[in-house]
Parts: C-alpha cells; structure tokens; sequence
C-alpha cells in the first residue's frame, strides 16, 4: 500500500453540497444498503452465537451500523428536488 499524505494546503469541507447528484444518490443507496445488511447479519449471528461474551460484541457492531444507517438518513433529509431547481434557476 504506497503512503498516503495529507495536503496541508487543501481546504476542509466542513458541510456537504446543497444538492446530491444522480451518482451521489446511486452510491448513498448503495451504503444504505451495506449499512442494513450487515446490521441484519450481525442480528442473525449473535442470535446463533452460543457464547455470550462472542454475541454481545457482534450486537455491538450491529448496533454501529444500525448508527450509521440512521446518520445516513438524517444526512439525506433535504428537499433535493426543490434545491435542483434552485440551481438550475441560477444558471
């Protein structure tokens, strides 16, 4: 893996854009989908688990995505419609 470097000139973002294009959709449904399934595997194996201590970890990484499902959501409550007409006025 070759060493990866920060640029200290680059600029942070410190929020997203107003308006999620087609591709950012398709990806953001793509890791919503991701973040469900492996909170349902991990459900199903810590169900099946016979050790106690080997289940409650799965559940905990459950519940991680289980988190990362819903910051994913509350990101995406935005009128992107209303917002893509705004820009497309601006043009």
């Amino acid at each position: 893996m070759p060493n990866q470097t920060i640029d200290q000139n680059e600029p942070v973002m410190t929020h997203g854009p107003q308006v999620i294009t087609t591709k950012d959709y398709l990806y953001l449904k793509d890791q919503l989908s991701w973040e469900l399934l492996a909170m349902k595997k991990c459900s199903h194996f810590a169900k099946e688990c016979s050790d106690p201590e080997i289940a409650a970890a799965i559940d905990r990484v459950g519940q991680m995505h289980l988190r990362h499902y819903e910051m994913l959501l509350k990101h995406l409550k935005n009128d992107n419609d209303a917002e893509m007409k705004r820009v497309q006025q601006l043009q």
